[in-house]
C-alpha cells in the first residue's frame, strides 16, 4: 500500500430517521453530498437508503486524508448558506448517528 494510500479516511456513516423521514433525510444528505464535488480531499461520499428499511440511510465516505475531513467538516459548520444546515439533518435523525471507521484499500470509482 502506497504512502498517500495509507492517509486515505474511510467512514460508513449510519443514520436512523425519525420515523417516515428517511427519504427526506437522504434527499437532505445529497444535497450536503453536492457541496462536496471538487471540495479537496473528497475522492468519493455517496449516500445510500436501505431497501428494506427507508428510514435507515447510509453516508459512505472517502477521503484523501485526516485535514482533508476535518477541512470539511470546519467549512459546513461555518458556511452562511448551506444547502442544509447540520442542525436541520440532526433533527431528522432519531438518536445518534453511528460510525465506522475504514482503511479504504481500492476498488472500482476509488482513484489508485
Amino acid at each position: 500500500m502506497s504512502e498517500d494510500a495509507a492517509a486515505r479516511v474511510g467512514r460508513l456513516m449510519t443514520a436512523k430517521a425519525l420515523p417516515g423521514r428517511g427519504d427526506e433525510l437522504a434527499a437532505a444528505l445529497v444535497r450536503v453530498a453536492g457541496t462536496l464535488r471538487g471540495f479537496p480531499g473528497c475522492e468519493l461520499y455517496v449516500i445510500n437508503q436501505d431497501r428494506a428499511d427507508p428510514d435507515t440511510v447510509y453516508a459512505f465516505e472517502v477521503w484523501s486524508d485526516e485535514a482533508a475531513v476535518n477541512a470539511a467538516l470546519e467549512a459546513a459548520r461555518t458556511a452562511a448558506n448551506p444547502p442544509v444546515s447540520m442542525a436541520a439533518v440532526m433533527a431528522m435523525v432519531d438518536g445518534p448517528m453511528r460510525r465506522v471507521d475504514l482503511v479504504p484499500l481500492g476498488g472500482v470509482g476509488l482513484a489508485e
